[in-house]
């Protein structure tokens, strides 16, 4: 008996442990999906809307007309290296192959990127005067120029950046890059911008090609975050994004190994805040949603090039209104050239009554000899009078004045013959006095 108790209580004892057993390898999988849960909410929500699209086709248009520059950039002063006895820097440069301007409507034009240090960089249209820097602080300082496209996109040829590092006053270990190691140079986004998609652009210097690359830098990566979603870029060319949100955006460039670690140069990791506001009304925020005709920018491209503006443009439209309107015109012309044979008609009228006038005889001589008096057969007659009135016709034109006379001696032939005309028509009335009927 007492083995079967104990036998049972062993089998009670191993049941509790089996069950609280379960009951705790059970409880860890449930942690891990609240955790895994909790670390997927603080994913940003509008992380997945950032994209990237293909350039604006207008700026794809304008950069046809750059690609005949290879810009050529450097640095004539302060040079390498030199310490300088005031905070106020003139800085002297000078550009090969490329024309710098700026388009004074549109306020673009191709421009120069300078940097101080790490700071924004400053958009320079002259370089025909020195770029005077006020109030540097004493120590180490580094300048960084490069080309640049009217649209903010940095020239990449060999030649197109210079950099310098000086001091003002005395030397310091700050802002002064590595010159054995790559470097990165933020450039865009900066500013506020009207419109998307919106430009992300940088230059790299000393970044050598991935297959001969050093081993612990074969792998080099941009690592882009905005507003808190990375991703990679493997390539250097510039890239479109849209998906920011209306006001305040942080951007943020990381330069690389392929560990995921930052390449150890100063300049290296860079960030950036930003303003976007839709529905800008500057020029590129116009170029941007294509809001222009290329010929309208093709002058922040060519310096030479101009074009007359929009409103002379609806001028030069209107023109061929104004050439139909003459078209018009030109018939009411014609309209008054044929009216005019019909005024040399009038009197050709006026002609005709006078005929009839020098019947008016006939018919009465006629009614003298004719007792009847009926005025049928001289309605007959002038039928006899109408080759008169054809022969008349010439006379309407002015040129034949000589046969218009011939014309008047006929027609006074003709009233002498009028006796004539009278004897040989008597039959003709007396036919008709024979046939009593139709007088009726």
């Amino acid at each position: 008996m007492l083995d079967v108790k104990l036998i049972s209580k062993i089998c009670s004892w191993l049941l509790l442990i089996a069950l609280s057993w379960s009951l705790v390898s059970c409880g860890n999988p449930l942690e891990t999906i609240d955790k895994s849960a909790i670390e997927q909410s603080s994913v940003p929500a509008q992380s997945e809307k950032l994209t990237e699209v293909a350039p604006p086709i207008l700026i794809e248009q304008l950069r046809q007309s750059l690609e005949q520059y290879q810009s050529q950039v450097t640095i004539l002063s302060p040079k390498t290296d030199e310490i300088l006895p005031s905070t106020t820097v003139n800085v002297q440069v000078q550009v090969g192959d490329l024309p710098i301007f700026q388009n004074p409507e549109l306020k673009l034009g191709p421009h120069l990127h300078l940097i101080v240090d790490n700071e924004p960089y400053g958009a320079i249209y002259d370089v025909s005067q020195p770029i005077v820097l006020t109030d540097l602080t004493p120590g180490t300082h580094t300048l960084r120029l490069f080309a640049s496209r009217p649209w903010y996109e940095s020239f990449k040829n060999e030649g197109a950046y210079a950099q310098t590092t000086f001091h003002v006053l005395t030397k310091t270990n700050e802002n002064n890059p590595d010159p054995s190691l790559p470097l990165l140079t933020y450039s865009r986004p900066q500013g506020t911008y009207g419109a998307e998609p919106i430009m992300l652009d940088f230059y790299l210097t000393n970044a050598p090609l991935h297959l001969v690359a050093p081993e612990e830098i074969a792998d080099w990566r941009i690592r882009v975050t905005v507003n808190g979603q990375s991703f990679l870029l493997d390539s250097w060319q510039p890239i479109y994004l849209q998906g920011f949100k209306p006001g305040k955006n942080w951007v943020q460039l990381e330069f690389i190994d392929g560990a995921g670690n930052n390449i150890p140069n100063v300049f290296n990791n860079t960030a950036r805040l930003i303003t976007y506001e839709p529905n800008g009304q500057d020029t590129l925020a116009k170029i941007v949603r294509g809001e222009f005709e290329l010929e309208a920018v093709r002058g922040i491209v060519d310096q030479n090039y101009q074009v007359p503006p929009s409103p002379p443009i609806t001028d030069q439209e209107e023109i061929p209104g104004v050439e139909v309107e003459t078209t018009v015109v030109e018939p009411t012309e014609e309209d008054i050239l044929t009216e005019k044979p019909t005024v040399e008609e009038i009197p050709v009228e006026e002609e005709v009554p006078v005929a009839e006038e020098e019947e008016t005889p006939v018919g009465e001589s006629l009614e003298e000899e004719a007792t009847l008096g009926e005025e049928i057969p001289v309605t007959e007659e002038p039928s006899v009078v109408e080759p008169v009135v054809v022969e008349e016709v010439p006379v309407t034109e002015e040129e034949e004045t000589p046969v218009g006379e011939s014309m008047e001696e006929e027609t006074t032939v003709e009233e002498e013959d009028f006796p004539v005309v009278e004897e040989e028509e008597t039959p003709v009335v007396e036919s008709i006095e024979e046939k009593p009927p139709l007088s009726p």
